[in-house]
């Protein structure tokens, strides 16, 4: 139905949208105290970028793109995910002549064709953050911790952070290869797409929700145990420093990612408020991904962070009580002679930056004051036959009821004065 929204998607009424904004401005708080720096890209993409950036063999590629041909046939996806556009442009804009790291942030709306549930959509939204140009642990850590604090400053105390390192090309190759030998054992167990995935790239099996393809991996080798000895001295970096810092951690050899650019390392931060979907942002280092989208070698690593699952986790938690916005003044015209001098004013309290509204429905004053009440007016002026004819505007105090005759060419003055410095009580 047309008057429906399409599954998967919705729609963010008035009373919701102050969420939003207030997220929005926090994350953008964060990242400027970390020294990152916003960038917004198109919401579609090349669909070669993401065949090249996010893997052939992942999920998003293989079934959720929204991928479509343009007028001139050229093959076009709306964007699953922010880092490969966020790389595109690096590469196209020349940042990499930027003194380095380049550190970028980013709210995006992103769209995959999956089941909608908890906190999970078709057209979604995210932070994200990407840093260029370090290869240092440190630059890990930083975006693990940015995410932990913006987490926990919105009063998230109980979330977890869990940790991984998935090797280089090197020493994962040899990873591969013996997690391929072992499900060759037991390929019967796997479903479909894990048996399809076998041979193309077994490490994405490991990723996999079905239950029996999750016992088939019970007594898999563990990635850990073939790190190269520069991956075993990066993630032990990474653990001296939030040990360091006093960020709490669990090591969890599972967390391969749903994205095939990864490489070393892996986190997620997990909250328990989302039942089985319980991760709320996930990231890790990609080292190789600019080179292979055609840009100059450059390590990366960079998080995302689902918005919809975040404010869902904040409603559970009863976190999300953001003010009820207000007018500060409704000027309420008894006739239509006077909707001119209701006009002139309200457009000069408006022009100070004050909110005004007004009637324009040609209702009565008790409708009026009903209305004012609705949309919280803190004061509302009257204007009739005898304010009009005595040079005098009737201003009453809607929240304490109260009300007052104020002089004409004062009403300005006393109106800015009682909404920017606050009145105690009419005098």
């Amino acid at each position: 139905m047309f008057t429906q929204a399409p599954r998967g998607t919705r729609d963010v009424l008035p009373e919701e949208a102050g969420n939003w904004v207030f997220l929005e401005n926090k994350f953008r708080e964060i990242c400027h105290e970390f020294s990152y720096k916003e960038i917004r890209t198109p919401v579609f993409e090349h669909t070669e970028l993401f065949q090249r950036g996010v893997g052939e063999t992942t999920d998003i590629v293989e079934k959720e793109m929204y991928t479509f041909q343009d007028k001139s046939g050229r093959s076009i996806t709306l964007k699953p995910e922010g880092t490969a556009p966020t790389v595109r442009a690096y590469i196209e804009h020349k940042l990499y002549t930027q003194p380095m790291p380049v550190k970028l942030f980013y709210i995006i709306p992103g769209f995959r064709y999956e089941r909608p549930q908890a906190g999970r959509l078709r057209e979604f939204h995210q932070f994200g953050i990407e840093a260029f140009g370090s290869d240092s642990p440190h630059i890990d850590v930083e975006i693990m911790v940015l995410g932990i604090m913006f987490l926990k400053n919105l009063g998230l105390d109980d979330i977890k952070l869990h940790i991984n390192s998935i090797g280089c090309e090197i020493c994962r190759a040899d990873y591969k290869k013996a997690l391929k030998d072992f499900l060759d054992e037991s390929k019967q167990n796997l479903c479909n797409t894990c048996n399809s995935r076998l041979n193309r790239n077994p490490l994405r099996i490991l990723d996999c929700k079905n239950p029996e393809c999750q016992r088939a991996l019970k007594e898999a080798p563990v990635v850990l145990d073939y790190l190269c000895d520069e991956c075993k001295a990066h993630f032990e970096a990474i653990k001296n420093d939030l040990s360091l810092i006093n960020i709490d951690y669990t090591v969890n050899p599972r967390i391969v990612r749903g994205l095939d650019y990864y490489t070393r390392t892996v986190f997620e931060i997990i909250s328990e408020d989302l039942g089985a979907q319980s991760t709320v942002c996930g990231g890790g280092r990609y080292d190789n991904l600019i080179q292979e989208c055609g840009g100059p070698p450059t390590p990366a690593a960079g998080f995302g962070m689902g918005i919809e699952r975040l404010i869902t986790i904040l409603e559970k938690k009863n976190l999300l009580k953001i003010p009820e916005e207000k007018v500060d003044i409704y000027i309420a015209p008894l006739k239509e002679e006077y909707v001119d001098t209701a006009l002139k004013l309200l457009y000069s309290f408006r022009e100070s930056g004050i909110s005004a509204e007004t009637d324009y429905l040609k209702r009565s004053l008790k409708a009026q004051m009903k209305y004012a009440n609705k949309i919280m007016a803190q004061f509302a002026i009257i204007i009739g036959e005898e304010e009009v004819n005595s040079g005098f505007y009737t201003v009453k105090d809607l929240t304490a009821g109260e009300q007052q005759k104020v002089a004409r060419d004062k009403i300005f003055e006393y109106i800015s004065n009682c909404i920017r410095k606050g009145c105690d009580k009419f005098e």
